[in-house]
């Protein structure tokens, strides 16, 4: 599967330069940044979130997880991750699994997190597991100008 329509013509309305990257099929983000040979700094992993309010969607460094603590106390409401389920139905055009960063393309508020603010690139899922969408920084800030951020993650243990 390639990159879904939905998220490819989002980027071009933002205007957004950016390169598709083919990897071996892998499904985990530490998987995918060593067989793409990407900083795990680098590579914005998107968790959807599920609260009272709806929807959302934390992104993080691949190398931490969310606290969920952390933005619960942001939002001010209990958030708790979504199902499969729930992710494949919100991300229907989308590999099972391959959440992707860009959740407003899909109506969803997006948190990102500060680690991933002016990075100088910035890769993520392209909604298969085996394509990454490469960008710049400045790009993926500007991506990301509406999104609240925060520090809301931890490294994983």
């Amino acid at each position: 599967m390639a990159m879904p329509m939905t998220i490819r013509e989002y980027l071009r309305a933002c205007d957004i330069d950016y390169e598709e990257v083919s990897h071996p099929r892998a499904v985990s983000t530490s998987r995918i940044a060593e067989v793409s040979h990407v900083g795990g700094d680098q590579l914005a992993k998107a968790i959807m979130l599920h609260g009272e309010a709806g929807y959302r969607v934390a992104v993080v460094p691949s190398t931490c997880d969310a606290d969920l603590n952390v933005l619960s106390q942001m939002v001010h409401e209990e958030l708790e991750l979504a199902t499969e389920d729930e992710v494949r139905r919100e991300f229907n055009d989308c590999d099972p699994g391959a959440a992707i960063p860009v959740g407003q393309a899909y109506g969803l508020q997006v948190y990102l997190d500060d680690q991933l603010r002016h990075q100088p690139d910035i890769y993520f899922e392209a909604g298969d597991h085996e394509t990454l969408v490469h960008m710049s920084g400045t790009d993926f800030d500007r991506l990301m100008a509406d999104s609240r951020h925060g520090l809301f993650s931890r490294p994983r243990y």
